[in-house]
C-alpha cells in the first residue's frame, strides 16, 4: 500500500520591525551647542581654580612695589595691582573662595528644598499649606537687601555668607519637587509599594524621590549662577570676605579707583570676564540638561 504523506508544513516566521534604540540622557545633552560650551567652560574655570596657582609663580599676597600697576604682560599675564600683586593669583585665588561659597550654599538650599518639597507635597492637607505659604513669604521678601542686611547683623564670614544665600535659595527646589511628587504619588509603582507595607518614609525615599529629582538638577545649575552674583555684589559692597583676602567681587570693588583714575582697565576686566563666563556656562549647563530630560521623556512617550 501506498503511504500518503501529511503535506509538510512551513513556519514562516515574520521578523518584528527592530525598535529603535533610545538616546542616552549623556548624548541627548551633548547634542546641544551651547550646553557642550557650558559644560566644557565650566569644567576649565573650576580646573583653573584649583589647579592654577600651583603653576602660577606668584601668591596673591606677595607684594613687589618696583612691579605696581603694571599692565598684562608675559610675566603678570593679568597684570599687576597698585601694590603690585599679581592679579591672575589673586583671580584664581578668589575665584577658589566665590565657586566654593556658590556651591556650598547651593547644596544646602538643594537639601532645605528638597526636605521641605518632599513633606509638602507627599503628606498635602494643612501640611503642605503652611510649608508653601512660608515659601511665599520668602518669596515676597527682597532677596538681595534681606541677604545684606543678616550678613550686616551677623557679620562677614564664611558661615553667615552661605547661610544668607541659601535661606533665599530653596524655594524654587521645593517647589518643584511638591509638583513631581504630587504627581508620582498616586503612580501604581508607589501604590504597590504602599500595598506591601513600605512606611512613608521608604515609599518618599526609595520610590518616590529618584523619579522626581531630575528639574532639581536644573534648578541647582541656575542656583549656583545666582550665588555667585549674590557673593560678588557682597564682596563688592564690603560685606563679604575682608582683605586681604581676595574675592572676584571684592577685586571689582577695588578695581573701581584704579580704573577711573587710573586707567588700568585690567583690574576689573578680568574678575568681571570670570563672573560672567561662571553664569553663562552654568546657565548653558541648566538649560542643556533641562533639554535632555524633555528628550528622555519624549522618546519614552
Amino acid at each position: 500500500m501506498n503511504r500518503i504523506s501529511a503535506p509538510k508544513t512551513r513556519v514562516v516566521r515574520i521578523a518584528r520591525p527592530a525598535r529603535a534604540a533610545q538616546p542616552g540622557f549623556f548624548s541627548l545633552y551633548w547634542a546641544s551647542g551651547p550646553a557642550r560650551f557650558g559644560l566644557v567652560t565650566f569644567a576649565a574655570i573650576l580646573l583653573l581654580v584649583a589647579l592654577g596657582p600651583v603653576f602660577v609663580p606668584f601668591t596673591p599676597e606677595q607684594i613687589d612695589l618696583s612691579a605696581k600697576g603694571q599692565a598684562p604682560s608675559l610675566v603678570h599675564l593679568m597684570g599687576t595691582d597698585e601694590l603690585g600683586r599679581d592679579v591672575l593669583a589673586r583671580v584664581l585665588d578668589g575665584g577658589r573662595l566665590t565657586i566654593l561659597v556658590a556651591l556650598i550654599a547651593v547644596a544646602v538650599a538643594i537639601v532645605v528644598g528638597v526636605v521641605v518639597g518632599a513633606i509638602a507635597g507627599y503628606f498635602g492637607g494643612w501640611v503642605d499649606n503652611v510649608l508653601m505659604r512660608i515659601a511665599d513669604v520668602f518669596y515676597s521678601m527682597p532677596a538681595l537687601f534681606v541677604v545684606i542686611l543678616l550678613v550686616a547683623l551677623i557679620g562677614p564670614g564664611f558661615a553667615s555668607i552661605i547661610l544668607a544665600i541659601s535661606a533665599f535659595s530653596w524655594m524654587t527646589t521645593a517647589r518643584l519637587l511638591r509638583a513631581s511628587i504630587l504627581s508620582l504619588k498616586k503612580s501604581d509603582f508607589v501604590q504597590a509599594a504602599r500595598g506591601l507595607g513600605a512606611s512613608d518614609l521608604r515609599l518618599i525615599v526609595a520610590h518616590i524621590l529618584p523619579n522626581a529629582l531630575a528639574p532639581i538638577f536644573v534648578a541647582a545649575t541656575l542656583g549656583i549662577a545666582s550665588a555667585v552674583l549674590t557673593e560678588s555684589a557682597l564682596s563688592f559692597l564690603g560685606l563679604g570676605f575682608q582683605a586681604p583676602q581676595a574675592t572676584w567681587g571684592g577685586l571689582l570693588e577695588e578695581a573701581q579707583r584704579a580704573v577711573i583714575s587710573g586707567g588700568q582697565w585690567w583690574r576689573g576686566f578680568f574678575p568681571g570676564v570670570m563672573i560672567f563666563l561662571v553664569i553663562l556656562s552654568v546657565n548653558f549647563i541648566g538649560e542643556g540638561l533641562n533639554k535632555a530630560i524633555l528628550g528622555r521623556k519624549e522618546h519614552r512617550s
